[in-house]
């Protein structure tokens, strides 16, 4: 199957800074791709780049739309229906002064698609779970819960029917009791649809229970790449074993603590750039030509066309992973 966007060496600067370098990763069509990495990863960048919302520095984003119709490339994606973005803060996305049904039709009305209006926001709206949506339209988002306001968001998302759906944190703002409401609409949606999410998460619990696969993100590159049992069952890459060890679910394996902050990434490291606090390398127990590597050779990108990619010198000595690929 084609994918529905498909990245190939996408990097985004600002100035000396490389918050996204040389990220390849496709999102097929049916999937929910889980992005995970701690804050500064560059995470958010590149689904605004997706979204057009950010300029791209070099590389390239195709987004190959479900109905056949032509692709669209990476600098012309400014307005692409096709993929649609839902925040963080719910509240923060909702103009106040504006009605729910005058914030669900906005996208229909920006882009002058006025036919059956009325029909779309309510097919929307009960899609998002809220019902009767009639009942909604003349209500304010101070008037409705915060679970409710990121319905209401993603009803603003699916009026437009897209191809993907670009999910920031969507849920890092809620209530535990709301979370699940919200992620199992999120699926329900891909099961209805057949749309493609994905969602940007510093939560591996959160990925773990939602997502099919899983990239993990590390100072502007994408270091572990597969499915997500297997990724989260027996993580290869040392910054995923890391961000794993500290899951609650994750009791049979020891809690590793990362020394220090994630780098600027204006300042990215030689050779492997998370070498400076890995566990194995700091343990000294590799091999001195493995370490050597680590400290002077970055590893290639991934081979996003793998079952299983990781980007680790150490992995490339031991074997790859079954059935995947080592990007070293």
């Amino acid at each position: 199957m084609s994918a529905i966007v498909s990245l190939t060496d996408v990097s985004v600067r600002f100035g000396p800074s490389r918050a996204v370098d040389g990220v390849s990763v496709d999102v097929k069509p049916g999937e929910v791709l889980a992005l995970v990495g701690e804050s500064g990863s560059g995470k958010t960048t590149l689904i605004r780049a997706i979204q057009g919302l950010q300029s791209v520095t070099s590389g390239q984003i195709t987004h190959t739309p479900a109905s056949g119709d032509r692709p669209t490339g990476s600098d012309r994606s400014r307005g692409n229906r096709g993929v649609q973005m839902i925040f963080q803060d719910p509240t923060g996305a909702l103009n106040p002064r504006q009605t729910i049904y005058e914030i669900v039709a906005e996208g229909l009305r920006i882009r002058k698609e006025s036919k059956d209006e009325a029909a779309r926001v309510a097919r929307a709206l009960s899609r998002a779970g809220l019902r009767p949506p009639e009942r909604f339209f003349p209500m304010y988002p101070h008037q409705i819960s915060g679970g409710q306001r990121q319905r209401v968001v993603i009803a603003g998302a699916m009026v437009m029917e897209p191809d993907l759906l670009l999910a920031d944190e969507p849920v890092a703002s809620l209530d535990a009791s709301i979370r699940g409401e919200i992620l199992a609409l999120m699926l329900d949606l891909v099961g209805e649809t057949g749309l493609s999410i994905l969602v940007v998460t510093h939560d591996l619990g959160l990925a773990w229970n939602i997502a099919d696969r899983v990239a993990v993100m590390y100072l502007g590159r994408i270091v572990e790449l597969g499915p997500t049992e297997r990724i989260l069952g027996s993580p290869k890459h040392p910054y995923t074993r890391a961000l794993l060890s500290v899951v609650p679910e994750t009791t049979r394996m020891e809690q590793q603590i990362l020394t220090g902050e994630i780098p600027d990434s204006r300042r990215i490291p030689v050779g492997c750039r998370f070498h400076p606090r890995c566990p194995l390398f700091q343990s000294g127990t590799l091999p001195d030509e493995v370490a050597s590597r680590c400290i002077t050779e970055d590893p290639d990108q991934l081979d996003s066309s793998a079952t299983w990619s990781v980007a680790c010198w150490a992995v490339a000595a031991d074997g790859e992973p079954e059935d995947g690929s080592v990007g070293a």
